[in-house]
């Protein structure tokens, strides 16, 4: 993995740390979201936020996710001879994130002790808040909501953006900005929902970024991925 962006994920989760040890911007964010009079979160269940973004959107994301994985994997077993080797490997590491990063970010939820906004006591629930690094409260039971799950099915389409690596890099960072602003969205969403924490969403940004991260530098390792030229 290149120096630079080893550091840059180093800095960015020491940040996104930071929020949520030592900040109450979580809880702030929450507190504007919830309706004190009505005891609600009065986006949960909106059509928009509910139906559409909970719904339609992410069965159109899974839907587009399995479309990628599953010709690049008849590929890996049946090669395909009209497809050129630069967009061979380029494919499979959207397809791999296209596995990866969801199920890593589910893998993690599985495991977390913390809890969504709608569970904690502040919030009409029954669960109290306790910050990033601090003990869970004896008996508390886990809440499997860190990091972001919802989120995770549009971060794998960061990885579009190796089809402009390493030509044509602005051009990249334009389109990696673009489908992590839309992973950002789906999460904010949720966040209006009383599903997430602010942290919980940055979280799974970053899991995404160093999993895409990882699999570029793979690429970069083989000619196909370095390439002569490219079509894009």
């Amino acid at each position: 993995m290149n120096k630079k962006i080893l550091i840059a994920l180093l800095a960015g989760a020491l940040v996104i740390l930071w929020i949520g040890a030592f900040t109450d911007i979580d809880f702030s964010l929450a507190r504007m979201a919830y309706d004190q009079p009505t005891h609600s979160f009065p986006w949960r269940h909106r059509w928009f936020a509910e139906s559409f973004s909970h719904g339609v959107l992410k069965t159109a994301l899974t839907v587009l996710a399995v479309a990628v994985v599953l010709p690049v994997a008849y590929d890996a077993l049946r090669p395909f001879k009209a497809l050129a080797p630069w967009w061979r490997v380029r494919l499979r590491v959207v397809a791999l994130s296209a596995v990866l990063v969801p199920l890593t970010i589910s893998l993690l939820k599985h495991v977390s002790a913390s809890h969504c906004p709608w569970d904690l006591q502040a919030f009409g629930g029954t669960e109290q808040y306790v910050r990033l690094l601090q003990a869970a409260l004896p008996n508390a039971p886990a809440g499997h909501c860190m990091p972001a799950g919802h989120a995770s099915t549009a971060l794998w389409l960061l990885s579009v953006m190796v089809f402009w690596l390493p030509h044509r890099p602005r051009m990249a960072a334009l389109v990696g900005a673009l489908m992590l602003a839309l992973s950002f969205g789906v999460g904010w969403i949720q966040q209006l929902r009383g599903a997430h924490f602010l942290t919980h969403t940055l979280w799974s940004i970053w899991i995404a970024c160093a999993i895409v991260s990882f699999l570029y530098g793979r690429m970069l390792r083989s000619k196909a991925g370095q390439g002569a030229s490219t079509p894009v």
